[in-house]
Parts: C-alpha cells; structure tokens; sequence
C-alpha cells in the first residue's frame, strides 16, 4: 500500500506506485527498493556520459553498444545493468503511455544540479545505481525554496530507489529536487534518467500553443 507523505507525494516498495503519477495531484511517485548488485566497477575509469533516444524494443541493444563504446569497466554487470534498464523503461512508458524515450546514463563527481528545481519536461524518472540518491521537497519546503527560505526537511531517496518526478509541462505544482552535494567527498554516483523523447515534447508544446 503507497504511503502518502503529502497530498503530492507517493512512496511504496511496489512498482506500480510510478502510475500515480497520473494523478492531478500526485506530483512524485518513488518506487523503494532493494539493491539488485553492486555496480561500483561501472564508475571507475573515465566513462563518457551516454545519452540515447529509442524504444522498448530497441533499448537492450541501445545500451549494450553505449556501454562499450563509451568506456564503461565492469563488463560482466552491464547485462544486469540492461535488464534492469529495460524493466525501469517498461514502466515509465506504460506510467507515461509513451512510444519512445530518452535513456540516460552518467558517473557524477561534483555538484551537478546542486540547486533544487523542477524539470522542463512531463515527466522524468531518475534512479542512483551508485552513490547518494536524489533529493527533494514536500510542497512546504518547495514554496519556502520559492519565497527564498531555506528548506526545513530535506528527503533523500536511496540508491536503487526509483522516482518519477512530475515536470513543469505537466503541472504548475512541478517536483522540486536537486542531486545530493558531493563536491570535495571523492564520492561518485552512477545516475539513470529517463525522459519523453525530444519529438514527443515537442508535440505537446505545440498542442498547447494551438
């Protein structure tokens, strides 16, 4: 059963959790899980970001030819990587009732996205293989953020946790969150996201400007 932590957010260790962000007033949906493997290797060396657009069927080997092309270590994890790539992209279109998606895939070493803000896109679903999760805000401390406040609670996801974060083409009320500092720790993160595909977004600005 999802736990509501305010009326926007939704957490549930159930994967169907991510279809409420269909929900006018669900602006978050996290999925907590447990770690499937330890994909450490995958961070070592200077792998280049990959960033690809594809559909279900395309995605395994998609991903399989980025890995390699793009310096990937750990061989041996990147089939579990892809599968698991594959099952998280399922649900993101059937959340999203999307054709094609944006895959993708960076080791972080300093304070990307440091400040908290909301994506320029419907909806965006971001997972942390390695490292600290991402952090965001009950609606409370997201209009504090607004009114130029600090925040009074700051929630982390955990690392395999999966969260769908509603965007601001979908809503007024759009997920704050930002990528957890770790400037100066030495610490890497492993990061997914996933996003509609260029075309769909495109689509739908110009739906909303006919």
């Amino acid at each position: 059963m999802a736990t509501l932590l305010t009326r926007s957010a939704r957490i549930s260790s159930q994967p169907d959790i991510l279809c409420a962000i269909r929900a006018e007033e669900c602006n978050l949906a996290i999925w907590q899980r447990r770690p499937i493997a330890d994909f450490a290797a995958l961070t070592q060396g200077t792998p280049r970001d990959l960033r690809f657009e594809t559909c279900l069927s395309g995605l395994p080997a998609a991903l399989r030819s980025g890995l390699a092309e793009n310096g990937f270590a750990g061989a041996a994890l990147h089939q579990t990587l892809i599968d698991d790539a594959a099952l998280l992209a399922r649900l993101f279109c059937e959340a999203l009732d999307l054709a094609r998606f944006e895959l993708r895939l960076e080791v972080v070493r300093s304070d990307s996205c440091r400040k908290f803000h909301a994506d320029y896109v419907r909806a965006r679903l971001i997972t942390t293989y390695v490292g600290a999760g991402t952090d965001w805000l009950e609606d409370e401390d997201a209009a504090r953020i607004t009114a130029g406040a600090e925040p009074r609670r700051i929630h982390r996801m955990d690392h395999f946790d999966i969260g769908l974060f509603k965007g601001k083409l979908a809503t007024d009320r759009p997920a704050i969150h930002r990528s957890p500092p770790i400037a100066g720790t030495g610490a890497a993160r492993l990061l997914m996201v996933l996003n509609p595909a260029q075309k769909q977004l495109v689509d739908r600005a110009n739906s909303a400007i006919s």
